[in-house]
This record gives structure tokens, C-alpha cells and sequence, in this order.
């Protein structure tokens, strides 16, 4: 069967994310894919009952000259054509209903499928084999395809155009004025008429004449030039507060639809009615804070040609009618244009308003001189700020707030959403750039590029390779194996001064160890304004003037993050810090590296000479292997969503599976494994994942240098794989001392076995060739005779 792109679109919209795969709801979304087209029917019928002139009656007009009998049968034969027609189109709407609730039903449990893993965080993903890819921009974000759609918000539109099969978008249905189209939430104004503006919402424009404000002083108003309605004041302030340029503030908290503007330094402040709706007023919400009513929910509908569809009602072309009392509408070219006087601009207080028709107006009150606000008297005209949102006037007794109004912001993935120091409205700021290490060594680069590398010297992690402000060096230690490391200590040089974080959160200051907690802090400027605290889950947490951290867990895990200032400023094993993470491998020369050359871009940025290594030979470049069955049982708590709060929805656990199977192949303490799931469980935390007790689920102990581990100490986990791999392996690794022990006796006995049977093959050859047959020896029967 095939299905629409609307019908695809609407059980995508049914379908949910659970634990990575992506499952159909449950059969109450086809009981509202049924609601939606029963109203589609009694929209339809509406229709038909407003539709003026039907064909069935131009062919009645057409045939009063044949008679009376002849109009009785054509007019019974045609109203039953209509019924039946009727009853056609409602069979079909149900048919079309069912069809594809059963399509959604069929798909239920067909309709499944992973999400996508990337590799280059941040970098736009193009899909041309979806149909309909253009409809959808896409980038890799935590490891994942996140895919989203550009369309334009459709809040508040209670009248949608018909959708076509090849858009991509949901559109407001727009409007036709003069001949003109527009767009839902376009304003305009009349060349000849500046102050007489238009605003089409949901194929209904409102025509209005805007009503000028001002606070300054005649000596610093400036007349509106050509195509202005409203003259301007010099400078950009409300109440003695400043309004950034192209910002908007609401001149009074009492009146919002009183809006200002600053353009060039200069403030224009005006007040609009606010634009009809198509809704009626049971589907208006007015939220706060805000100066007009909006409609909730949507309708799709086609209407005829050259009529308008009001509420619920059709009207013709030309046709005048009034929602309310102060509205008068008119058809005009399938758009209902109407017309609403805007309200005076009233000074005094909402209590001291009342009622005059369609607009308020101000009643008779008593002016004083000054203003009483939380115990504090303020003289009239006189300003003060409540906060770095709103300021006051004193204006003859009442007091007159302004606001400023801050725009809807949409962040890039790399950024997030903060108010800076002192300003009012939140701006996109780029999030600081984290480095990760873990385990045996992986690297999650500022750029987001993972790799591995199991050097066992002293590497420039990062640095400040432009303004030599900081400087970070890693040391990886062996721990007695053959290729695999593990980072020891981390040391921060910082503008005279060398802080060491050593194992078992060991802290050094310029070679004198430290007690916890530690700061530095001089208000002359003398001092280095560093502190070192504990965590409360375990680890230490450095903190820089620069803004620079480091939080160390005292083993093998290291997070470092500086401030977006330092980015396209940096240089190390940790990358360059630009955005992308494909020239993250690029070595101390200013050469890229590929991934096959991990070695190579890593050597590049060694420090501290032959000495600083744990190995005299280094043999990195094959990287360490083992049984895919010990890997399962160890890393099988990753592949389960709910061990780590379903954060597999947001965060790809697949670089983190890759490091644990890698870790448990050379593991001297039997607890590797437990580095990847910390350091999974940090990057969850830090996107705001909230996850359950996992060291409890996972028997990983916070500080694991202080014990070592067997295989019993998981086997009986239940989120962990099957603990029988031990006997596919060579040598029982990870076995009891006693379970060794037996095995080495059995193999001593089989080897002790084999060598009898050797030496009596020998034998036996041996006296064939050359014994002779008389001086051979017998063998008895297997049973012997019976004794006379």
C-alpha cells in the first residue's frame, strides 16, 4: 500500500524513542488520526450548507420552462444526487480514516529502525536518501544524526493552507490585499498614509492607525521624516534606562501593546491595535506579559475561491460584516479585511481607568506630587531602575513602569542559552571547549574528535600556543603492561606557577604537596586566583582566573575546559579548538594526521625526554586485542539503556563501548572497564541527564586504585554478560587462585599422560626391529585361564 507523505509524517509524529530504537504508539494515535478527519467531514458539510448558488439550483432556474412536473422530478432527482453525493464523500473521508488507521496499525510493529551514529560533532550531515531530505537540516550531535526541521513556527494560526505533497512546511494560510500577497504575520504600511499600518494574520487583515508616544522633551524630538508616522527622540532611554539599538521595550507595564524601538540611537514609540483573529473567542488565550490574545489550536481547510471563511462562517465576495461591536469587516478577494480604531494612550493607572465604549478612558482623579513605591518617596518625573529588565516614573501620584522585551532565540548546537552580567534579555553564548581523557588513554578532543593512544611518556596535552598563558602535560604510566597506559599525573603551568594532581588525589603546588581544600586568591593582584576543592562524588576540581578547569578523579580520568576566548588559540593532544574535529590529529609541525597515524601525531607533542617514559620500548601502533567473549560480559552494562538513565538518547554510547572492549585486554587491576562507564556517565551529566545509583548497579567503587578486582566480583551482576567466557580463554584469565591451581594439575597430568604413551610407542618399535620373536615376552590374555 502506498502512504502519503503527510500520512508518513503524521505517524512519525506518533512515534517515539525508547532505548535508541524508534517504536509506534500505542492505537490512540488512530483514534486521533479518526478525529481529525470526522472534523475534516463536519467541516466539510459546513461547507456545503453555506455554499450559496448550487449547480443543482442553476440547473433548476435553467428549467422552469419545461414545467412544473418536469422541476418537481429534475429538483427530487438532483437533491437525491446531492444526498448521495453526501453520503459519497463521507464514506470516503471514513474509508480514507480506516485505511490509514490500518496502515499505522500495520506498521506498529514494523516500523523500527536505529538512529545513526557520526563522527564529526557539530558538521552538517547531508541525507539525499530520504525522500523529502531537503525538508530537514541535520548535524551530528553527541555522537548522533539529529535531524530537525526549518519550518516556520505556525503558533497561533487557527487557519492552515492545504498542505501539498512536495512541501515541506506547514503554512499559516496567507493574504490577498490590493492584489498583493502576504504572508501570515506580515506588517505593512500605506506610502501615502505611514501612520496607517496592516497586519495579516490567518487570512484576515487588520488596518489600523497607530497612535504616537513620547517621553522626551520638545527640544529633543525630531519630526518623522518622509514615510514615518512618529517623530523620534534623541538617544535610546525609557526612565532613565538605556534601550540597546534594535531592541524593543514596552513603555508601560499597564499598556503593552505600547511598544518603543530603538533605531540609530534614536527612540520611536508607538501604540497598534491588536490584529482580529480568525478564532472565535473560545479558542483565544491571552498569555502574560504580552499585549494581544492569540488563537490555540489549528484547522485545515480549502475554501472557494473568492469567499472568506471567518470563524465558522463563509461569506461572499464583497460582503461586509462585524465580529463584534467595534470590528467592521469586509470580503475582499477570499481575505477578510478589517478595520478597528487603536485605544488612546491613557497616563493614568488601570484602577483609575474606565469603561467608554470600545476604548477606556482615564476617570477624574486627584494629582499629586510625588510617588510612594516599598517605603521610598520619589518626587514627580522622577526615574528609578527595579532591576536591569524595568525602570519607574513618578508620574502625578502613579507610578509607570517600562519593560524591556526580549526576542525569541533559537542556539546552535555548540552554544547555550545564558543572561550576561547586568543585561536583561539571555544571548546565545558558545559553550566552553571540554577535552576529555579516560582509561587507557582515549581522547575526546574540544572539538568532539575521539581517538586512543597508549603512549607511555609525558605529552603536551594542551596549551595556549598563541598567548603562552597556560600550559597542561599529561603523564601516562605502563602499570607493567606491554601496550596498554594509563594517565598518572597532570601538571598545569600557570604564569609562575607548576600545580601537580598526582594519583590518590595527591596535589603539589611548585614541588610542596598541599592539603585540600587550596586557594590562592589576593584582591591586590599579587596572587594567582586559583582554587583546588574536593567533589562530592569523588575527585578534585581546579579552578583558574582564566577561566580554565580541571577536574582529575586521582586514577585515569581528566576533564579539561577552557573558555570559548581560547578558541583557534590552542594546540596538543586535545586539538586545536577551531570546530571541527577533522584536523583535531594535527602534530606539532602543522602536519594533519589520519586515524591510521594516531602514533605519529601524538609522538609529535611528547616533553620531558626518555626519562618522563615507563617503557624503554614503545609498541603502540597494535593496539592491545582480546577474547570478544570477555569483552561482552565486561562492556554489557553499556548496551543497557537503563543502567545509565536512557541516556543513550542523548548521548551515542558507541566510542565508549569501543574504549571498554579495548581496556579489559591488558587490565591490571580487573576494574578497567569501570574508566568507560564514568566517563559516559560525566558526558550524560553534563548534558543534564539525570542518572540513577549506576556504581551501584554496576559494582564500579568511586577511586578504584583501592582495590583490585576479579571476575567473581561481576559474575554475579545481572547487567553484566555471560561469566562462562572464562573457559574459551586461554590460561582461565580472570579465574580464582584455586580454579588456576586445579587446571595446572590437570594439564601436569595429561602432559605426564602423553609421555607414557610416547615412551611405550617407542618401546614397542624398538623391540620389533629388533628382538627376535622367540625372546619376546608375551602378553597376557586379557582374562586369564583357570587355575586346575
Amino acid at each position: 500500500m502506498q502512504i502519503s507523505v503527510n500520512l508518513r509524517q503524521q505517524i512519525a509524529k506518533m512515534c517515539c524513542k525508547s532505548s535508541s530504537m524508534w517504536k509506534c504508539s500505542t492505537s490512540s494515535s488512530g483514534q486521533q488520526l479518526h478525529q481529525q478527519y470526522k472534523q475534516q467531514l463536519q467541516l466539510h458539510h459546513l461547507k456545503q450548507q453555506h455554499e450559496p448558488v448550487t449547480t443543482t439550483q442553476q440547473h433548476q432556474n435553467q428549467n422552469q420552462s419545461h414545467g412544473h412536473t418536469q422541476s418537481h422530478r429534475f429538483k427530487y432527482i438532483s437533491n437525491r444526487r446531492q444526498h448521495s453525493l453526501a453520503v459519497i464523500c463521507s464514506i470516503a473521508f471514513l474509508l480514507i480514516a480506516l485505511i490509514q488507521m490500518q496502515s499505522v496499525t500495520g506498521l506498529k510493529e514494523g516500523l523500527a529502525g536505529n538512529m545513526q551514529s557520526c563522527a564529526n560533532e557539530g558538521e552538517e550531515i547531508l541525507i539525499n536518501r530520504i525522500q523529502n531530505s531537503k525538508c530537514f537540516k541535520c548535524t551530528c550531535l553527541n555522537g548522533f544524526v539529529q535531524c530537525d526541521t526549518f519550518c516556520p513556527s505556525i503558533d497561533g494560526c487557527y487557519l492552515l493552507e492545504a498542505k501539498s505533497s512536495d512541501s515541506c512546511c506547514r503554512k499559516c494560510k496567507g493574504c490577498i490585499f490590493r492584489g498583493v500577497p502576504y504572508a501570515s504575520g506580515a506588517e505593512w504600511s500605506d506610502p501615502d498614509e505611514p501612520c496607517k499600518t496592516y497586519k495579516c494574520i490567518a487570512n484576515v487583515v487588520t488596518e489600523t492607525t497607530q497612535k504616537c508616544y513620547s517621553q522626551c522633551d520638545d527640544s529633543q524630538l525630531t519630526p518623522p521624516r518622509p514615510g514615518e508616522c512618529c517623530p523620534t527622540c534623541q538617544g535610546c532611554k525609557i526612565n532613565g534606562q538605556i534601550v540597546a539599538e534594535g531592541q524593543e521595550a514596552v513603555a508601560s507595564i499597564d499598556d503593552r501593546c505600547l511598544v518603543c524601538k530603538c533605531s540609530g540611537n534614536k527612540l520611536s514609540c508607538a501604540k497598534k491595535t491588536c490584529p482580529i483573529l480568525q478564532c472565535p473567542i473560545s479558542k483565544q488565550i491571552h498569555p502574560p506579559n504580552e499585549c494581544c490574545p492569540r488563537c490555540s489550536g489549528q484547522r485545515e481547510i480549502m475554501t472557494a475561491t473568492g469567499k472568506c471563511l471567518f470563524n465558522t462562517k463563509v461569506y461572499y465576495d464583497r460582503t461586509q460584516f462585524t465580529p463584534d461591536r467595534c470590528t467592521n469587516c469586509t470580503c475582499l478577494n477570499g481575505t477578510s479585511v478589517c478595520q478597528r480604531a487603536t485605544c488612546p494612550i491613557l497616563e493614568c493607572a488601570p484602577e483609575f481607568q474606565e469603561e467608554d465604549g470600545c476604548c477606556p478612558r482615564c476617570a477624574v482623579a486627584e494629582m499629586r506630587s510625588e510617588c510612594s513605591h516599598q517605603g521610598i518617596t520619589y518626587l514627580n518625573n522622577e526615574t528609578w531602575n527595579m532591576g536591569p529588565c524595568r525602570s519607574c516614573r513618578c508620574n502625578g501620584g502613579t507610578i509607570s513602569c517600562s519593560e524591556m522585551r526580549c526576542q525569541a532565540v533559537h542556539c546552535r548546537p555548540n552554544e547555550e542559552l545564558k543572561v550576561p552580567p547586568g543585561e536583561c534579555c539571555p544571548k546565545c553564548m558558545e559553550i566552553a571547549g571540554t577535552c576529555t581523557v579516560f582509561g587507557d588513554p582515549h581522547f575526546k578532543t574540544f572539538d568532539g574528535k575521539f581517538f586512543s593512544f597508549q603512549g607511555s611518556c609525558k605529552y603536551l596535552l594542551a596549551a595556549d600556543c598563541r598567548g603562552h598563558n597556560f600550559s597542561i602535560r599529561l603523564t601516562n604510566d605502563g602499570r607493567g603492561t606491554r601496550r596498554s597506559s594509563w594517565p598518572k599525573t597532570v601538571t598545569l603551568k600557570l604564569r609562575g606557577l607548576r600545580i601537580n594532581l598526582g594519583q590518590k588525589l595527591r596535589v603539589k603546588i611548585n614541588g610542596t604537596r598541599v592539603a585540600l581544600p587550596y586557594f590562592d586568591y589576593n584582591s591586590n593582584g599579587h596572587g594567582h586566583n586559583v582554587s583546588i576543592t574536593r567533589l562530592l562524588e569523588g575527585g578534585i576540581m581546579l579552578h583558574t582566573e582564566l577561566g580554565l578547569t580541571i577536574e582529575w578523579d586521582g586514577n585515569n580520568f581528566l576533564q579539561v575546559s577552557v573558555p570559548a576566548q581560547y578558541k583557534h588559540h590552542l594546540c596538543g593532544l586535545c586539538g586545536n579548538y577551531n570546530g571541527s574535529g577533522r584536523d583535531d590529529l594535527t602534530g606539532r609541525d602543522g602536519r594533519s594526521h589520519d586515524d591510521t597515524e594516531v602514533g605519529h601525531f601524538a609522538n609529535s607533542w611528547k616533553v620531558g625526554g626518555p626519562k618522563s617514559c615507563s617503557r624503554a620500548r614503545e609498541n603502540v601502533v597494535a593496539q592491545p586485542t582480546c577474547h570478544k567473549h570477555k569483552t561482552d560480559f565486561y562492556c554489557q552494562p553499556l548496551y543497557k539503556s537503563d543502567v545509565f538513565g536512557n541516556c543513550d538518547n542523548s548521548v551515542n554510547p558507541n566510542n565508549y563501548i569501543a574504549s571498554c572492549s579495548m581496556d579489559v585486554c591488558e587490565c591490571p587491576t580487573g576494574t578497567c572497564h569501570c574508566d568507560s562507564f564514568a566517563a559516559y556517565a560525566h558526558e550524560c551529566r553534563r548534558l543534564g541527564v539525570k542518572l540513577p545509583d549506576w556504581r551501584a548497579a554496576t559494582n564500579c567503587p568511586a577511586g578504584s586504585w583501592r582495590r583490585n578486582a576479579t571476575i567473581a566480583t561481576f559474575a554475579g551482576n545481572s547487567n553484566y554478560g555471560d561469566p562462562s567466557f572464562v573457559r574459551f580463554m586461554k590460561g582461565g584469565a580472570g579465574v580464582s587462585g584455586g580454579a588456576r591451581a586445579r587446571r595446572r594439575k590437570h594439564k601436569q597430568k595429561q602432559k605426564q599422560l602423553l609421555r607414557h604413551q610416547q615412551n611405550e610407542l617407542q618401546e614397542n618399535e624398538y623391540i620389533k626391529k629388533h628382538v627376535p620373536n622367540k625372546f619376546r615376552t608375551r602378553a597376557p590374555d586379557r582374562t586369564p585361564p583357570p587355575i586346575h
